[in-house]
């Protein structure tokens, strides 16, 4: 989509924007994929007319719509953006879409021998991808810890069912944006949630209390944006609740660390081991087969993900709980 396709008086309406250009090849639906928490998130809306977000910044909520322009060999992205942080939201545009994610040692030859055929192929095949940084920790950080030890399907139901009782509908909504675009509940409203509707939501209180406990301290997470990727993980981990997990997927996607490897998830080292060995292994395993990659880690395991290949079956899957009934 161009600028061109744009209603004129939708562009013209915008609090805030601008065009950005990437300045190389460059997928927009690839580098917000990771920030998606499935298909019905309620923050990110993937509509005809372009991609829209709903986010507080720090001046306010914020709508941003995001469409592709621009030709493919010198591709763009337009930004408009409504609310009272609507300014605040278009100037997060660059970073957020991967303007410092810097692949230049990953596609070197020399870095490029060392690697799988398989990684090699996925990154010929996806040369636009980059890897977002949002840089908002609690946006973040809240949905990440409902995904601990659940399935993603009930994490994701409970998300939503939070989002939509408790956030506030973006700047716009129903005008427009997208009538069905929310905003993140403030740290403040997420605190003052009871806990029987965290219960409605399925989230067991091990879950909700480590959001409170972690919220609790919401300015100075959010300064954690500031600090490189490792520090800002391992101070994260100094909260009760967040180990290493939590942390890699948080700032992967707030920092587009390049190296953080989520240790501890359900699926990922079995993943990766059936990817490059054919067997599947453990964390300790999958450290081992990364290690040559260091720094690069997680944009090989971004590139198996987008090869196609899929693992065998090794076990049963993990059993969905309904804590609601109980």
């Amino acid at each position: 989509m161009t600028i061109a396709d744009v209603p004129a008086g939708l562009a013209a309406a915008a609090d805030a924007s601008l065009r950005w250009h990437p300045g190389g090849p460059f997928d927009l639906s690839q580098t917000i994929g990771t920030l998606l928490r499935g298909h019905g998130d309620p923050s990110i809306r993937t509509m005809p007319d372009g991609l829209w977000l709903g986010f507080t910044t720090p001046t306010g909520p914020a709508t941003l719509r995001l469409t592709a322009a621009g030709p493919r060999a010198d591709p763009a992205v337009d930004v408009q953006a409504w609310g009272p942080g609507a300014a605040d939201a278009a100037d997060s545009v660059p970073r957020m879409l991967g303007r410092d994610d810097d692949w230049s040692g990953f596609d070197e030859p020399a870095f490029h021998a060392t690697l799988p055929r398989m990684v090699t192929e996925a990154r010929r095949r996806n040369p636009a991808v980059r890897l977002p940084s949002t840089g908002r920790l609690i946006d973040s950080l809240v949905p990440t810890i409902l995904e601990q030890k659940v399935t993603l399907i009930e994490a994701r139901r409970g998300y939503r069912y939070l989002m939509y009782r408790f956030g506030t509908p973006a700047p716009g909504a129903g005008t427009v944006a997208p009538a069905n675009l929310m905003v993140q509940p403030t740290p403040e409203q997420w605190l003052r949630i009871p806990s029987w509707e965290w219960h409605k939501a399925g989230v067991g209180p091990q879950r909700s209390a480590t959001v409170m406990r972690a919220l609790r301290s919401a300015v100075a997470l959010e300064r954690l944006a500031a600090l490189p990727a490792g520090e800002a993980s391992a101070k994260l981990q100094t909260i009760p609740g967040i180990g290493a997990w939590t942390a890699a997927e948080v700032v992967q996607r707030t920092h587009g660390c390049p190296d953080s490897i989520a240790v501890g998830d359900y699926h990922l080292a079995a993943y990766v081991g059936a990817a490059l060995t054919g067997r599947r292994t453990d964390d300790a395993g999958m450290l081992r087969l990364l290690a040559p990659w260091a720094g690069h880690r997680q944009r090989v395991v971004r590139m198996i993900g987008l090869s196609g290949f899929r693992k065998p079956t090794f076990g049963p899957r993990m059993t969905i709980q309904d804590h609601r009934a109980h």
